[in-house]
């Protein structure tokens, strides 16, 4: 197995580029009142119907850029607009120095921001980490052959879900990333295309509809969440649907790439997805005078991670990778990932042992990241040609963890992002004691699962221990054949506590007298024994 890491090793001088790169903002936007009125003119009713479900209002964010003041920047000689956004009511430019700062002279414009701090009057840094590898509703009782992406699902004990029928099935995943090579023709991708779960995408580098070129990390990133090749490759939500969307220039490293992918995640919550998967992250450019900076990893500052917290506040939940930089003199995560909201994936091996690679926290301002970890180690996958390999970075752990999520969602589909994004992370193995370096661990999604069900809602085939998170008591609850045994509990490293006995009139216990933290719990009977984790808080 190989590893394939790109490093940009470029020295250029800024005074090279006579082009800058900024963005104008603007202060006004027309027809709001219209737009408040009649959301279906900028949201699909899909994305509608997100919003009312989380009770979450249409706002000036989602009126769309006042089209008359682009036409007016685009008039000023020698500028280029190359993106926009109606979230951050901003357009990106290109020209040089002297007539963007000629831009200010509009009215309508609130400020201009050069990707080159030093440009600015009043003070405005990013690396892609990205690595190369070498549905429909279902009603029976699921149980995949996993074949070698056995482990970074069961790592997330995300079989739990499968088997009871969380596959993805009715959640959209918009990934955003580089390029979709021969996601339209292999056969890892062939139940996707089978089942009409691709629903479309979009080239915003290219400005054209084919999503199916440029290059072949979003596939393998696909893979890891849809992809099915029995025995060999099962993905995460393997009966999601997916949007692709290409928002990374694989020939340049320039902020550019951060506006275009604020455009994708705006596009992706008007065709109402619910998860956006991104394995971009940015930290140093082409032009070093762009670079960001730790200082800027503070969740508010870079364009990406603004537009990522919006993504957020619209009810989607943005699953974004920490970053391939833990070995290096920088080592700390990028943008977005240093989000408040942003679910930052860190990478461990099949061992659960944090990769060296994994970039690590905290966020400058001194928030736990990155949030969760899942398998980013010879992660199996599919490359462009179909093949099943094996390819390592936080690139690969985060969408494992997308795909989860999106079987998770499905669970529960009342909940909002904001406490599905919570559950995920009260589930995991370093809750009570995060650290830099993991976050806050491994999730465990039966755990997760286990403590959302209420006890009517509870497959009577299957052990639960509930409520969980606990104060004080726990009830367990046992299939109607399993009525006579012993439960035990012990600290996370193996010691016992207290062990009692069960039968079907009695399967309440008290954690009252135990301090906070993750503990393992034990059921045994004579033929049969299961175990699961609890939080005491």
């Amino acid at each position: 197995m190989k590893k394939f890491f790109l490093f940009l090793l470029l020295s250029i001088n800024a005074t090279s580029f006579s082009q800058e790169d900024a963005w104008v903002y603007f202060n006004a936007k027309s027809d709001q009142q219209l737009y408040f009125d009649t959301p279906s003119k900028i949201l699909s009713q899909r994305a509608i119907d997100r919003r009312t479900n989380q009770k979450i209002a249409i706002d000036f964010k989602d009126v769309p850029l006042d089209p008359t003041y682009i036409s007016q920047v685009k008039s000023a000689t020698g500028i280029a607009v190359l993106a926009k956004s109606k979230w951050l009511n901003a357009i990106h430019v290109r020209g040089s120095q002297s007539v963007i700062n000629s831009l200010k002279s509009f009215a309508f414009v609130e400020k201009v921001d050069f990707a080159n701090k030093s440009l600015n009057q009043a003070g405005k840094t990013a690396k892609r980490f990205k690595e190369k590898a070498q549905g429909k509703t279902r009603k029976t009782k699921i149980d995949y052959a996993y074949g070698s992406s056995d482990n970074q699902i069961k790592m997330l004990h995300g079989d739990v879900l499968h088997k009871q029928n969380y596959t993805g099935t009715g959640k959209i995943i918009a990934i955003l990333d580089a390029g979709f090579l021969g996601v339209n023709t292999t056969q890892p991708f062939q139940r996707l295309r089978d089942n009409n779960q691709i629903l479309g995408g979009y080239n915003f580098v290219l400005r054209d509809e084919n999503f199916y070129t440029s290059d072949s990390h979003g596939t393998s990133v696909l893979s890891t969440m849809g992809g099915y090749a029995e025995n060999k490759l099962v993905g995460t939500a393997p009966d999601a649907s997916y949007y692709l969307f290409i928002t990374e220039d694989v020939d340049s490293e320039n902020p550019v790439e951060e506006s275009l992918w604020v455009e994708a995640a705006e596009k992706a919550d008007s065709l109402g997805v619910d998860i956006i998967n991104t394995s971009l992250g940015y930290f140093e450019f082409d032009n070093s005078a762009y670079n960001h900076t730790y200082s800027d990893m503070n969740g508010s500052t870079t364009f990406i991670s603004r537009g990522a917290e919006i993504a957020f506040s619209r009810g989607m939940i943005v699953v974004a990778s920490a970053g391939n930089e833990g070995g290096s003199s920088k080592p700390y995560i990028g943008a977005p990932a240093d989000a408040v909201s942003v679910l930052a994936i860190g990478a461990v091996n099949s061992s659960e042992t944090r990769a060296s690679f994994s970039s690590i926290g905290p966020s400058s301002d001194a928030r736990i990241k990155p949030d969760v970890m899942a398998q980013g180690v010879a992660t199996v996958l599919s490359d462009e040609f179909g093949n099943i390999v094996t390819a390592n970075g936080t690139s690969f752990s985060g969408p494992v963890m997308a795909g989860m999520v999106a079987s998770f969602w499905q669970a529960f589909p009342a909940k909002t992002n904001k406490e599905i994004r919570e559950l995920i992370i009260q589930s995991a193995d370093r809750y009570s004691t995060p650290t830099a370096q993991y976050g806050y661990g491994i999730p465990d999604f039966s755990l997760a699962l286990a403590s959302t069900l209420a006890v009517n809602d509870v497959n009577k085939n299957y052990f639960v221990a509930y409520p969980n998170p606990t104060s004080d008591f726990i009830s367990v609850q046992f299939p109607e054949s399993f009525n006579k045994g012993t439960v035990g509990f012990y600290t996370i490293l193996g010691q016992k506590i207290f062990e009692q006995p069960f039968s079907s009139s009695g399967n309440t216990f008290s954690l009252k007298s135990l301090s906070n933290g993750i503990y393992i719990y034990k059921i045994e009977s004579e033929a049969f024994s299961k175990s699961g984790k609890i939080i005491k808080q």
